[in-house]
């Protein structure tokens, strides 16, 4: 049976340049090197999510920042590695293919978040996995660890992340984000732009920038604005922080300043901060090498803590 067949309702022209078209997508699109996993959270939002790399292998969850996607890990997940860990991405509610609620009170409460990541943990079967936050997903395991604790977990990598609600930490590349809630898709298109490059030091190639600028406008203005404004102050939980902790920021991020690395580490005891010269928001693009290696370490020393206790 010939391939344009399948396709209905089309001319055998009009079929066989899509199917060109299809087979001349980047292998990267065309094939899944994952384990799709569908996530239900309690409180009824559908989460899409993704296991990568060695199904035996230690375990990690990556949690995006604001207005991102599970793709923006592809530097780990297509890495190494996938030969020795065990990897968890998703879409965090409002954001890539998961549900997009709309009212404002479903990302409010810590507790939607939190109920969220104990969801694709257990979606995923994961028994102590290292949380990686970026951004934004710091927030998010703040609202874990406010709601569940520690005890299901290996370990902690804030990454460009915040720990407590302080102006200082904040830079001038956040100021952009008030016209990312604009309805006006040409506003909110330009806005998503400048934030995008806002993000970067050394900024990505064209065709990375436009994956990112596509997956970034998937997230509606509604969603972007539900998320802002949420206060946090976690200090007594970080103070009595025992599991293992590393802080990784880049020196040159313009929207959570290198302040904020700085505070979360001298206030975990025993949290080391590793900080990357002339790297902006995102080290582990930007320096996707060193960060997978530190990584790997660092998850390797957490799960060896993990069994020695």
């Amino acid at each position: 049976m010939r391939a344009t067949f399948a396709l209905r309702g089309l001319g055998e022209a009009t079929a066989t340049v899509m199917l060109t078209a299809a087979l001349a997508l980047p292998a990267t699109a065309q094939e899944r090197n994952y384990k799709p996993l569908t996530v239900r959270t309690p409180d009824g939002v559908t989460i899409s999510a993704q296991e990568w790399g060695n199904p035996k292998g230690p375990e990690i969850v990556f949690i995006h920042g604001f207005s991102q996607a599970s793709l923006s890990w592809a530097r780990q997940v297509n890495s190494d590695l996938a030969k020795e860990f065990r990897m968890v991405t998703y879409d965090l509610r409002g954001h890539g293919n998961s549900d997009k609620p709309l009212e404002p009170q479903r990302y409010k409460e810590s507790k939607y978040w939190a109920d969220e990541v104990q969801a694709v943990i257990d979606a995923a079967g994961l028994k102590r996995p290292v949380l990686v936050g970026w951004s934004y997903g710091g927030r998010v395991i703040a609202d874990y660890l406010r709601v569940h604790g520690s005890a299901r977990l290996a370990g902690l990598n804030y990454v460009d992340a915040v720990s407590k609600s302080d102006p200082k930490f904040f830079g001038e590349g956040l100021k952009i984000q008030p016209l990312m809630l604009s309805d006006d898709l040409a506003t909110n298109i330009a806005a998503t732009r400048q934030f995008l490059h806002n993000c970067f030091e050394k900024q990505p190639g064209a065709d990375d920038f436009e994956v990112m600028l596509a997956f970034n406008m998937m997230v509606p203005p509604g969603v972007r604005a539900a998320m802002g404004g949420r206060q946090l102050n976690q200090d007594d939980l970080l103070k009595s922080m025992r599991l293992p902790v590393l802080v990784t920021h880049g020196d040159k991020d313009r929207l959570v300043l290198l302040a904020a690395g700085k505070y979360t580490a001298e206030t975990i005891s025993g949290a080391r901060l590793s900080i990357y010269p002339g790297i902006g928001h995102a080290p582990f693009y930007e320096d996707a090498a060193r960060f997978n290696a530190e990584l790997a370490a660092f998850v390797r020393e957490a799960n060896k803590a993990q069994s020695r206790n």
